[in-house]
């Protein structure tokens, strides 16, 4: 046997080994694939989410720490009261993603209500409605005093 035919005999060897070792590294990469997505299935309905009926909240999220701050209050809260509650600044644009969110549920009919204009409550604490103190102006409300105890005469 020729050199040649010795380093082409070798050659021929090294690569069916490549191939060989290219083959059990796509199985391995898919096996780990598979691994990842059981562990991102846990983390989405396992232990680590907040069930609510038949809506499940992934623990950690904006949305599931809102819900905890109402429920831990127990009232239904101002959207810039949770804010501050979630250690979020206050502006314009952290009120328009949390207003977000929390009216896609709103909508939905899911977890969350809406009792009053930018205030968030729950469904479970059957927050429907904020009572109102007064709903119509104070008996004498716009009429002028009849009190003697001002002066008669309005300087001008």
């Amino acid at each position: 046997m020729s050199e040649r035919a010795i380093i082409e005999a070798q050659l021929e060897k090294k690569v069916a080994e490549i191939q060989s070792l290219e083959d059990k590294l796509k199985v391995a990469k898919v096996y780990v694939k598979a691994l990842e997505d059981v562990i991102k299935a846990i983390d989405k309905g396992g232990d680590d989410s907040v069930s609510v009926g038949d809506v499940t909240l992934r623990k950690g999220s904006l949305v599931a720490k809102a819900r905890d701050v109402i429920m831990g209050r127990g009232s239904p809260i101002h959207i810039d009261d949770l804010l501050e509650a979630l250690g979020r600044e206050v502006t314009r644009e952290t009120k328009a993603s949390l207003t977000g969110s929390l009216a896609a549920y709103v909508r939905k009919e899911e977890i969350f209500t809406r009792p009053a204009p930018s205030t968030f409550g729950l469904i479970e604490l059957k927050h429907f409605e904020i009572e109102e103190v007064e709903k119509s102006p104070p008996q004498g409300f716009g009429y002028a005093s009849t009190s003697t105890d001002m002066d008669d005469e309005i300087p001008f």
